[in-house]
């Protein structure tokens, strides 16, 4: 069992909008939204020849659902050039796919109201299942353009070095 080092003047619960995204050893400019880290295990029911009426339990295989990125419309290529890896229309017969590094390791940091660094996971294998260059386009909303890249991935786990900070006081 992991344990951590608990800081006892801490009792709020960290925040959802203070995050930066990393791959290819650089933080991805602009990312505005991060969709939810999720693993689900299938349930494995059974019975027992001598048992009449219960269903007995046990763990499966399990899954790790895609991750979606949203970024405002840039002139910044990093979502384009990442989902042209897994298929590059007009390149050529035997050159659509980049097979070799169409794959990344992601990291997803978090961030306490302070800016330091509480929390960070590593996300394994991730490729681009899905990639929107535009949203629908309305002359009459108010709204930032989104771009979206949807991650597959093989899995992702917390890293253990990122440990809780001493959080400053003011003076």
């Amino acid at each position: 069992m992991v344990q951590f080092a608990v800081n006892t003047q801490r009792f709020d619960p960290y925040k959802n909008f203070k995050f930066r995204v990393k791959w290819d050893g650089r933080y991805v400019a602009g990312i505005s939204k991060v969709g939810a880290l999720k693993r689900t295990t299938e349930v494995v029911k059974h019975r027992e020849g001598g048992d009449p009426s219960t269903t007995r339990k046990s763990a499966g295989r399990s899954e790790f659902e895609a991750i979606s990125l949203e970024r405002g419309v840039t002139h910044d290529v990093e979502f384009e050039n990442w989902a042209a890896k897994v298929w590059n229309f007009g390149a050529g017969l035997g050159a659509e796919s980049s097979l070799r590094d169409f794959r990344k390791d992601v990291i997803i940091e978090v961030y306490n109201e302070a800016g330091q660094k509480v929390l960070a996971y590593k996300v394994f294998r991730c490729w681009v299942s899905e990639y929107q260059a535009l949203p629908d386009l309305d002359a009459n909303a108010n709204a930032v353009a989104i771009q979206t890249i949807k991650l597959e991935n093989e899995g992702w786990e917390r890293d253990l070095e990122v440990t809780e900070p001493e959080e400053p006081a003011l003076t």
